[in-house]
């Protein structure tokens, strides 16, 4: 006749414990980096939101084709959907008789986070101008 020994039959209470704690951090570590990425996709959106209307603003001063009456810094908001980006253009004399360069900045959110896109560009000015 064979004994048979009852803890070799299946697992403790202990290592069923063990096993949960590990398996509840992990759930946990996941879940956190979750909630990470879609804070990082929500910053990546309003980065490329940004870099895309200040890059319509170096457009719309390039159009203007170098003609201004003063070259004044100017600062607005955008209108909705984007009223929660502002903007700033200023201008700047380079070595070159005949060419500005031109700042465009957009910002958003709290000033002390520095959210911001700023792309520069040159314009030749023209006659008049």
């Amino acid at each position: 006749m064979s004994v048979r020994n009852s803890n070799d039959d299946g697992f403790t209470l202990l290592e069923m414990m063990i096993a949960l704690a590990i398996v509840s951090i992990a759930l946990v570590s996941l879940l956190g980096l979750s909630n990470r990425s879609i804070l990082v996709q929500e910053r990546i959106q309003r980065l490329t939101r940004g870099t895309l209307l200040a890059q319509q603003l170096i457009s719309e001063e390039e159009l203007a084709g170098g003609i201004k009456r003063d070259w004044q810094p100017r600062e607005d908001v955008f209108l909705e959907p984007y009223a929660d980006f502002r903007w700033q253009v200023s201008y700047q004399e380079t070595l070159i008789t005949n060419v500005k360069q031109v700042t465009v900045s957009v910002l958003w959110g709290d000033a002390a986070r520095n959210e911001l896109v700023r792309l520069t560009s040159f314009l030749p000015v023209r006659e008049g101008g």
